[in-house]
């Protein structure tokens, strides 16, 4: 047998439909879509949607579309579809044509009329109540309704009404005519249209009715010349009727529906409902809060567009439903952060460092790397004073033998700075360290010795005058549990340390910083600058530790 190409290796399910359905002529060019519902911000499993749908398009030379499936003015608002556009442009993605359902509704109410005039949609005066009843179970057949032998020309009358605004919200539907006995619940004469007398945000009243999800969406793919239309496993059941109505329409398209696990992330809810909820009733500081899924939470806390394009693919796509841990992600924005955020020194838990030896009043400015995995991000200059702080944990009195920070009596590496020695530790009445006294080797500026002699310990520190102070946020899991989603009262699950603030004392350097820009903090974590941060009043989003 022939080893496999790596060609062939690579490719998976999907890939390897398109690639067939190109060699064989059924496409010249792949065309597909990101269709999402303008409802709601895009969280991490829409972010392998849209690395899927965007990036076969690009894979294969294809077009992919923009399509907001705005059909319910209940739910949907403009700043939703901004928020939408901006996330899939910071992943990276352009789309050929920004459409919406809203837009094809002409069309979907002419096909509507088209189903009537073929004896295949009728006017049903059930309540949705009734409905539920009349729909039998996946064993027992449905009861079909007294209203679905109507004519032709009352159904295009009734149906015609409803449109004017001349039936109240309830009082009628629009239902495909299919089969009450169909062994697949969604093929039993499904709801078409609903009265709904709401202004839309796009079309404002032109309309009293609205097609449902299931008929816009599939025949949107196909007004658009869709190809292949990818979705999640839970619109398998779907597909039936989504070939149903455009088999039974004279559409331009057939597309053909592929359905794709989605990306559930453990301790994680991705739930627009549960997120929504999680705003409305102020668990969260709203749609971008760095704890939430969202894009724009994940943007927030400091993750980048490679991280999360690289998740997407190292998760894969596959048929079969799996939780994919944090820990993943974690790896993700940490390999790409440690290549490409600038190190900086900050101090959360200071104690005080006299240098003795040093001149007050001078600031000597030293020299630093900015990321020594990239020559090309420069050097600064770092303030060091008479007066410095570290890290409390740095120091320790009577340390063990492996200890190589501060302790009495022994050198250690200020980092780009000199070799400091402490001689004197100053104590308040209750026995509590306060201030270090030390001296400075002059002859060890950057931090080295010409004279060959090495020091173990390597120490970050701030100027205690020149450092200014930031707030910093100490992000954790939003949830205790990994499924959440799966908890009656998720809400109750929500951990309580998920938000810890706190300050740090910080280089100078730092007042230049824009929001969004990323920093490794010495020997602590990666954080990003968030968006109201200031020079009057830095802040800090920690998005991940340095190690898991």
């Amino acid at each position: 047998m022939e080893p496999q190409t790596e060609e062939k290796k690579s490719l998976n399910f999907i890939e390897q439909i398109i690639s067939d359905d190109l060699a064989s002529g059924k496409h010249q060019q792949i065309h597909t879509r990101f269709p999402p519902e303008p409802n709601g911000y895009l969280h991490i499993g829409h972010a392998k949607a849209i690395c899927v749908d965007f990036g076969m398009a690009k894979q294969f030379e294809g077009n992919c579309n923009l399509r907001f499936d705005d059909t319910n003015p209940e739910t949907e608002d403009e700043k939703f579809v901004k928020a939408i556009r901006e996330d899939i442009q910071w992943l990276g993605f352009e789309w050929k044509e920004e459409l919406t359902s809203s837009g094809h509704f002409d069309q979907l109410h002419a096909y509507a009329v088209q189903l009537i005039e073929k004896g295949l949609a009728y006017v049903c005066e059930l309540t949705p109540e009734q409905m539920a009843a009349d729909k039998g179970t996946p064993t027992e057949p449905g009861k079909n309704s007294p209203y679905r032998d109507r004519s032709t020309a009352e159904n295009k009358a009734l149906f015609a009404q409803m449109a004017a605004g001349e039936i109240e919200e309830g009082k009628m539907s629009l239902r495909a005519k299919i089969d009450m006995a169909h062994t697949n619940m969604h093929m039993r004469d499904p709801i078409m249209y609903r009265i709904r007398k709401k202004a839309h945000h796009r079309t404002g009243t032109k309309w009293n009715v609205y097609p449902m999800y299931d008929f816009a969406h599939g025949v949107c793919d196909a007004i658009e010349g869709i190809t292949h239309s990818i979705c999640t496993l839970e619109f398998e059941v779907h597909r039936p009727l989504y070939e149903w109505f455009n088999n039974a329409l004279d559409t331009p398209a057939k597309p053909q529906q592929i359905e794709m696990a989605r990306l559930n992330l453990a301790g994680t809810i991705t739930s627009k409902r549960k997120l929504k909820e999680l705003v409305e009733n102020n668990h969260v500081t709203g749609w971008d809060d760095p704890r939430m899924p969202t894009i724009s939470g994940i943007r927030r806390r400091g993750y980048t567009p490679l991280s999360i394009r690289n998740f997407c693919e190292k998760v894969g796509v596959s048929k079969r439903e799996s939780v994919t841990e944090s820990s993943l992600l974690d790896f993700c924005i940490r390999e790409d952060l440690n290549k490409t955020s600038n190190r900086v020194m900050a101090v959360f838990n200071p104690l005080k460092v006299i240098i003795t030896n040093f001149p007050e009043g001078k600031t000597e400015w030293c020299e630093a790397k900015n990321n020594p995995e990239d020559e090309s991000a420069g050097k600064r200059q770092i303030p060091f004073t008479r007066e410095l702080f570290i890290e409390k944990s740095d120091f320790m009195e009577d340390a063990p033998k492996k200890f190589f920070r501060l302790t009495q009596g022994k050198e250690v590496r200020f980092k780009f700075a000199y070799y400091i020695t402490c001689n004197e530790v100053i104590k308040d009445e209750n026995g509590e360290i306060v201030e270090l006294h030390c001296t400075y080797d002059e002859t060890t500026k950057g931090g080295w010795s010409d004279d060959g002699r090495k020091v173990k310990g390597t120490m970050h520190w701030v100027s205690a005058t020149e450092a200014v102070q930031a707030k910093v946020n100490l992000y954790e899991s939003l949830f205790t549990v990994d499924n959440p989603a799966k908890e009656e009262d998720f809400a109750a699950c929500l951990n309580p340390n998920s938000l810890v603030e706190t300050t740090a004392l910080v280089e100078p350097s730092l007042l230049d910083s824009k929001p969004e820009d990323k920093f490794q903090f010495e020997r602590t974590a990666y954080f990003c600058v968030d968006k109201d941060s200031s020079k009057e009043q830095l802040i800090f989003n920690r998005t991940v530790t340095l190690r898991g």
